[in-house]
């Protein structure tokens, strides 16, 4: 992956998540937009994040958007650093014989 599209789906996951923080600005209706950001978001992160754990994030992302009150995790930045920084695919390592 290159560095570019590493710091492209940082700056999305800070959107999304402040997206996802705009019902707490419109307390009454605010609720009801989670209504439709909750699948939107999940969408979103299956396509960020491809295969088992794109999934699991869209799962959580969904929840959390969709339970009251959980809105302030920043699910997307929290799958970006998991997925940068946390947990950095190993460099195979040459063996000689």
């Amino acid at each position: 992956m290159n560095r570019e599209n590493k710091y492209t789906k940082l700056a999305l996951s800070l959107l999304f998540d402040a997206i996802g923080l705009i019902s707490y600005a419109i307390p009454a209706l605010g609720e009801l937009s989670d209504v439709v950001w909750a699948p939107v978001s999940a969408y979103l992160m299956t396509k960020m994040y491809k295969g088992n754990k794109g999934k699991i994030a869209a799962g959580i992302s969904f929840i959390e958007e969709a339970i009251p009150g959980l809105d302030i995790i920043p699910t997307f930045t929290i799958m970006w650093l998991y997925t940068y920084i946390l947990n950095k695919p190993k460099k195979l390592e040459s063996k000689t014989i």
